[in-house]
Parts: structure tokens; sequence; C-alpha cells
């Protein structure tokens, strides 16, 4: 599956890593949809990508808005070639940094319906553009806490955690349309919206969470995520990428 002029939506969050993805595949002469719920950013984020890259507005949250995205995109564009599933709700310290008998079920609901419904919803009615198209490619990307746990930030983490599963059932219930389903399961990437952290004390938190110590180069992610749509075809249900954490 050669990538040159393949259509990438990357489905939400067009800052920090959602952002990198972007300029990569454009980079690349890929035409590139990027999706943000904030609408004054979309243009911004564009610009900064390449003259191949277009934005819609999403809120994965909400099915009108969903519904709007899918019939712009489908008026606009014959094809979708790769999806790439960065949705996430904002990360919030006040949350992230609670035990699990301190969050409130409205903070866990608000995460879920992000990462997990939102993803989920996206998810499924990109399925249904793509089926008789043949050779496409669903990246999701939950972080490594979505796996291995982690001493704080639990709805984050299960919220993700239903990414792996997500990757299996696309596996086996579209391999025979050569839908190809991957989970890249990242460590702690040092992006822009890291800067936005309340203090260095947090980074240096972050920092030391992993058992290297480090915070992992963003280019060295996306020289890793950039190849995965042009891999042949196999048997495996799933690759998962543990990346320096």
């Amino acid at each position: 599956m050669s990538l040159d002029g393949k259509l990438t939506v990357v489905a939400d969050h067009p800052g920090g890593l959602g952002l990198g993805i972007g300029r990569e595949f454009a980079r690349n002469g890929r035409t590139v949809i990027i999706t943000s719920r904030n609408k004054s950013n979309l243009k911004k984020v564009c610009n900064l990508i390449d003259k191949n890259c277009y934005g819609f507005q999403l809120n994965v949250s909400k099915k009108r808005s969903l519904v709007k995205f899918i019939e712009n995109i489908s008026k606009d564009f014959s094809n979708i070639d790769i999806l790439i599933n960065n949705a996430g709700f904002p990360l919030e310290w006040k949350i992230w940094l609670k035990n699990v008998h301190d969050i409130s079920e409205v903070e866990f609901m608000n995460i879920i319906q992000v990462d997990l419904i939102g993803s989920f919803r996206v998810t499924r009615e990109i399925i249904k553009l793509i089926m008789k198209k043949r050779s496409r490619v669903i990246i999701n990307i939950p972080p490594t806490p979505a796996i291995s746990g982690h001493i704080c930030g639990s709805p984050y983490s299960i919220a993700k955690a239903e990414f792996g599963r997500l990757t299996k059932h696309i596996a086996l219930e579209y391999g025979q349309y050569n839908i190809r389903s991957y989970s890249v399961a990242l460590g702690d990437v040092y992006t822009n919206t890291m800067d936005r952290s309340p203090s260095r004390n947090e980074l240096v938190k972050a920092k030391n969470e992993n058992k290297m110590k480090i915070l992992v180069n963003q280019k060295k992610v996306l020289k890793l995520l950039f190849p995965l749509p042009e891999k042949i075809f196999l048997s495996q249900l799933e690759i998962l990428l543990f990346l320096m954490g």
C-alpha cells in the first residue's frame, strides 16, 4: 500500500502529537484532514501543517457534530485511506492527580464520553465509508498507562484501555475487507502541550514516572508511526508498540 496521495484523517486534538502526525503525513505527500472541537484552531493548525491539510470541526462526544462531519467529508472527498484515532479529553491535572476514591462520576463520564465513546463513534462511521474501498488502515493511540495501569489518572487509563479491544475487533471483523488495525501505545512523549503544564515540577514528575526517566522526542515517535500504513498485510490481530515507557 503506497501512501502517495492517500487521505489521512487525524481525529481530534490538533495540538501536540496530533499536530506532529499531521505534519509528518503531509510532509510526505499525503492529504490530511485534521479535526478539532474548536473551530478557531483549525485554520491556524492547517497553516502550520501544509497546503494539503483541511480542517473540519468535530466534537466526538456530540452525535450531531459527528453526523455533520461525516456528511462534509463524504461530499468533499471520495476516499478515506487512514484513520488515526487521537481524540482525547484535555489533560486536567486536578483530575489526573486524583485517586479513584476522589474522582466524581461527572469527571469520570466526561472523559469516557470523549476518549472511549467518542472514538468508538468515529471509528464506526468511518468503517461504514471504507468497507467497500478495501486496503484501509485504522490506528488507535492509547497511552501506556492504559496497558500497565498507573498510580493516578484512572479515568484516562480506563477509557483508553478499551482501544486494545477495539483494535482486535476491527481486525477480526473487517480483515476480510483488508482493513488493518493497529494500537500504538505511547509512553511519555514531549509535545508542545506539555509547555502549558502548570509548572516545571510537573514535567519533571512526568519524566520520572517511566523506568527510563525520559520524555520521548516526538520526532522519534513519528518516524515509527508513519510507516505503519505501508506495512504488508499479515495475519496478526494487532501490533502494539511500547515506545520508551
